[in-house]
């Protein structure tokens, strides 16, 4: 490291010191908390370095995460330098600003935070509730990476909502939605059309949109939306689709008990956009909403191509190949197969249960279960319970936000009583103990499945693979 380890961890406490939401329950605050005008403020200060870097910026419920990763992944195999910003991180802090795959080197981040704590000093002094918060502070922070290092394009996703998140100041190129369901409902509203809403505030006046969504309601909003905006408007299943491909030059591995795991490489899917027929397009992400999501960012790459972006097809299937996103129906372990994924809603429980079904034999299932507060932790165990014969509760460490194991076992045999479910309950206090269990219960038809938040993901994640960024899954045949 060409940085202390001292300076390295003084800046991680100056960002980690100011107020951060991602470590306080929706209950603590409201949208009143959230202002654009100070992240504005904080940029202008800086000099404005989001207005030198040509972005996309993508919102949603689910998917955007991994769609941000493929944008990203498709742009950088192009030869195009390609910054990646996305919330939270499963290791450690650097994981959120990515160029071309490689993280923020940490003196690059210890001399961006010392620019940004003199500009902060003065923003703290100012009357008008100007002090910036910890998720403002990373997003200049990235905005500030990036311009210092050129990028082509940066993929910018949205933290929490859209129209008062902190990446919303950008003018992008292309805005993305790519699906609504129901999550942080204290904040964004409990119908759909609500939320949507503001996931819809990402929009700009003339920018085109590209949307996965598919409720009725939720597309209502986005075509008023976009006709107040003269924003042309791309829609899943209207302007464009895809077609699940029968798998060529990828194959399932044969392990030494002859029983079968899925190989990461083993979907194929062919995108009509509005513009092209695009072929052979791998995608190496667990689940049919990775397919979505794939068919998605094709389109905005294909979308790109129409405005003088050089990039073959050729290249965005090496982007797509060589994607890996951590802790999305992530396969780390294949004897016993471990998955985790970071599903926290109702929606991304059901496409984790769904993709366990179709891609996973085994019949013992084992689920290490942890979640946070404000979270409907009835409605994601209702789904998940009926496929696991044995559940291990547990907490995880690192966020104040979890759920105590007391009240999760609560909350546990209450969706019990009221289903008939008789899943085999395991209480511990720590993810570490919830692993010691599970291997203590494991047969030659067992599989363990880690999820319920980003935290538990994080925490059992680091404990199987360490700091690296190492996955076991089947090479390409």
């Amino acid at each position: 490291m060409g940085v202390s380890a001292e300076k390295y961890q003084q800046s991680l406490d100056f960002l980690f010191g100011r107020l951060n939401y991602e470590r306080m329950g929706s209950s603590k605050y409201s949208t009143s908390d959230f202002k654009l005008g100070r992240m504005q403020e904080l940029l202008e200060s800086l000099g404005n370095p989001q207005s030198e870097v040509r972005t996309i910026h993508i919102a949603g419920t689910k998917g955007k995460g991994s769609t941000s990763a493929m944008i990203a992944e498709m742009l950088s195999a192009a030869g195009f330098r390609t910054g990646l910003f996305t919330s939270p991180h499963i290791t450690c802090y650097e994981e959120r600003i990515l160029i071309d795959g490689r993280q923020i080197e940490p003196e690059q981040l210890v001399d961006l935070v010392s620019e940004l704590i003199q500009v902060v000093e003065q923003l703290d002094l100012k009357p008008g509730n100007l002090s910036p918060t910890f998720f403002e502070l990373t997003t200049a922070l990235a905005w500030m990476h990036f311009q210092q290092q050129r990028v082509d394009f940066a993929v910018m996703e949205v933290g929490l909502g859209g129209r008062l998140d902190s990446t919303n100041v950008c003018e992008p190129l292309a805005s993305v939605v790519t699906n609504i369901s129901y999550d942080h409902t204290a904040l964004l509203g409990n119908s759909i059309e609500q939320i949507t809403r503001e996931k819809a505030g990402i929009i700009k006046q003339g920018v085109p949109v590209f949307s996965g969504v598919t409720q009725p309601e939720a597309m209502a909003v986005l075509e008023e939306v976009c006709r107040e905006k003269q924003a042309p408007l791309y829609l899943l299943n209207r302007d464009f689709n895809r077609l699940v491909e029968p798998c060529q030059g990828f194959r399932r591995e044969q392990t030494d008990d002859s029983r079968l795991f899925p190989d990461s490489n083993q979907q194929t899917i062919q995108v009509r956009t509005p513009w092209s027929l695009i072929d052979q397009m791998p995608v190496t992400l667990l689940g049919t909403h990775q397919l979505t999501n794939a068919t998605l960012a094709v389109t905005v790459i294909d979308y790109l191509r129409q405005q003088g972006v050089s990039l073959g097809d050729s290249q965005m299937r090496q982007g797509m190949t060589r994607l890996k996103w951590p802790a999305r129906i992530e396969l780390v372990q294949k004897n016993p197969p471990v998955v985790i994924d970071t599903a926290h809603n109702g929606a991304s429980i059901e496409a984790l249960v769904e993709t366990l079904a179709a891609s996973f034999p085994q019949t013992n299932r084992i689920l290490i279960f942890a979640a946070t507060k404000d979270k409907d932790v009835g409605e994601m165990l209702e789904t998940l319970l009926p496929s696991f014969q044995t559940v291990i509760l547990t907490q995880y460490l690192s966020n104040p936000r979890r759920i105590p194991v007391e009240e999760l076992v609560e909350l546990t045999r209450a969706v019990q009583l009221s289903t008939g479910n008789t899943s085999q309950l395991s209480i511990t206090d720590s993810p570490e103990a919830a692993w010691l269990q599970a291997k203590d219960m494991l047969t030659p038809d067992a599989l363990i499945c880690v999820t319920g938040s980003f935290f538990i993901a994080a925490e059992l994640r680091e404990l199987l693979l360490g700091t690296t960024d190492e996955v076991l899954v089947s090479e390409p045949c």
